[in-house]
């Protein structure tokens, strides 16, 4: 690593410690993020704090973030003004995590900065973000920004939700709620958000109904159904296919699955958070292991320098702070765009297999103008998926284990690239198995030979249609259904 390197990396660092943030640097030898990870809590605090932790509640807390002037009078900066629960509600440890997250919050609620003039008319946007822990452990953070109530030109605020759950079609009804309550008075706000976070968090497909009082309209009934596929349920692929062309999508996905360091830029938030949260679900059943910001506050434009992999998200005014250029995949999402890729490598059209890019570019020309989100998941989830059933879905004939089949076992790499199905698929595959993502989901077969989801279903199926096919005397093309 050179001095350049070493010194943004030391930028990088100061940053995260001033804000207290502890967003994500790459940890190669992590287990994957997941939603009980996290610091361990002094024993008499952690009753209470773990069963939010674990998801038994929709969510951490709810701020408010308004702008507020600054002493010298000259823009804006953005401050909470109000916070559900209350301090004294909090556990001891809640407390304590809050204290890291409420100097970031408000930059991710308002990443452009304080150049902001009052305003008379704001389209309303809902949008997401990450917060990444010093362990990896993740939060997700949703947000509302709107234009307050009350006469004459003034600035938006914003309302945040930190919650452990990611479930973004789920939030942006519960602000639907928040902003119908705060357009009569905030303490309106207190008692739903009450109701909400005493409710149990559904299983897959369920539905809890939240009571909650309004003055002159009696008590409302609110129900909030979770999607069945729960994999999914922080995704909507519309924006990504609504910016993008599917040979377009494929190339990005190309990028991501390699593990590269790529920047997409929008005007909105909302498209920025929506479009990389569902480039990183097509990489399902592999989980992307490195930096993951999906909004970029302005302040913090100097993780773009991070020599290491990363997904970002980045407002297109912040462009010119783009400072380094090389080994990136810009991809600009502007409506009108006259480059979608303002940088590439070269090789994004050829690391996916000339047969494999056919395969998917005609399983996703089955979307259709009217889909469903549902429809149009499936439809994407599944074409993905098929490509990694064909790819890589041999490998688990090559764990081998040691006496008992419930012993952990050891990948052979060699044999499983070499027993690659077709020899074009082998450069993408000898690759892919070097990535930190391959690598942590084979940790995972070796250590839990039992353990068996749904792609390992999809195997299955797949190698079953494949011997029925040459029971009847003809290759043919392999469906996955």
């Amino acid at each position: 690593m050179d001095d350049r390197d070493t010194g943004t990396l030391k930028r990088l660092s100061n940053v995260f410690s001033t804000l207290n943030a502890k967003l994500h640097k790459d940890r190669g030898e992590r287990a994957p993020p997941g939603p009980n990870s996290g610091p361990q809590a002094p024993e008499s605090s952690r009753t209470q704090d773990q069963s939010n932790a674990s998801g038994h509640f929709f969510f951490e807390y709810l701020v408010v973030v308004s702008l507020k002037k600054r002493r010298d009078q000259e823009g804006y900066e953005p401050q909470i003004t109000y916070q559900f629960p209350k301090r004294d509600a909090m556990g001891q440890w809640q407390k304590e995590d809050e204290e890291k997250s409420l100097k970031a919050i408000p930059l991710f609620c308002f990443p452009e900065g304080g150049n902001w003039a009052p305003l008379t008319e704001y389209t309303s946007e809902t949008f997401s973000f990450v917060l990444t822990e010093i362990d990896g452990s993740r939060r997700n953070g949703y947000c509302r920004r709107l234009l307050p109530t009350g006469r004459g030109a003034r600035p938006p605020e914003a309302y945040c939700i930190i919650s452990r759950v990611a479930c973004f079609g789920l939030f942006s009804k519960i602000f639907d709620e928040v902003e119908k309550r705060r357009q009569k008075s905030m303490a309106m706000i207190y008692p739903f958000m009450q109701s909400l976070r005493e409710a149990p968090f559904p299983a897959p497909g369920n539905t809890v109904k939240i009571k909650s009082f309004i003055p002159e309209s009696g008590t409302e009934i609110i129900s909030l159904t979770r999607p069945m596929d729960s994999w999914l349920e922080h995704v909507d692929f519309r924006t990504l296919f609504r910016c993008l062309r599917d040979e377009e999508v494929l190339q990005v996905f190309a990028a991501t699955a390699l593990e590269r360091r790529i920047i997409f830029l929008a005007d909105e938030l909302s498209t920025l958070s929506q479009v990389i949260h569902a480039v990183a679900a097509l990489l399902y059943p592999f989980t992307w292991q490195h930096t993951f910001i999906s909004i970029v506050p302005e302040v913090l434009i100097d993780v773009v320098m991070a020599p290491t992999p990363y997904l970002l998200g980045v407002t297109r005014n912040m462009l010119d702070l783009v400072e380094d250029h090389s080994d990136l995949l810009i991809v600009d999402l502007s409506e009108g765009a006259e480059e979608r890729f303002i940088m590439r490598l070269g090789d994004e059209d050829t690391i996916i297999p000339a047969k494999l890019q056919e395969e998917l570019l005609q399983e996703l020309s089955a979307i259709q103008p009217n889909s469903t989100a549902e429809e149009l998941n499936r439809v994407i989830s599944e074409a993905f998926l098929s490509f990694f059933v064909k790819t890589v879905g041999h490998f688990g004939s090559h764990v081998k284990r040691g006496g008992s089949g419930g012993q952990p076992g050891v990948f052979n790499r060699k044999s499983f690239c070499k027993a690659t199905e077709h020899k074009a698929n082998r450069h993408f595959v000898k690759h892919f198995v070097e990535t930190q993502m391959f690598d942590i989901f084979i940790q995972e077969v070796e250590k839990h030979p039992n353990r068996e989801g749904f792609f390992h279903k999809k195997v299955a199926e797949y190698e079953q249609k494949k011997k029925t096919e040459k029971a009847k005397g003809g290759w043919g093309r392999v469906g996955f259904v």
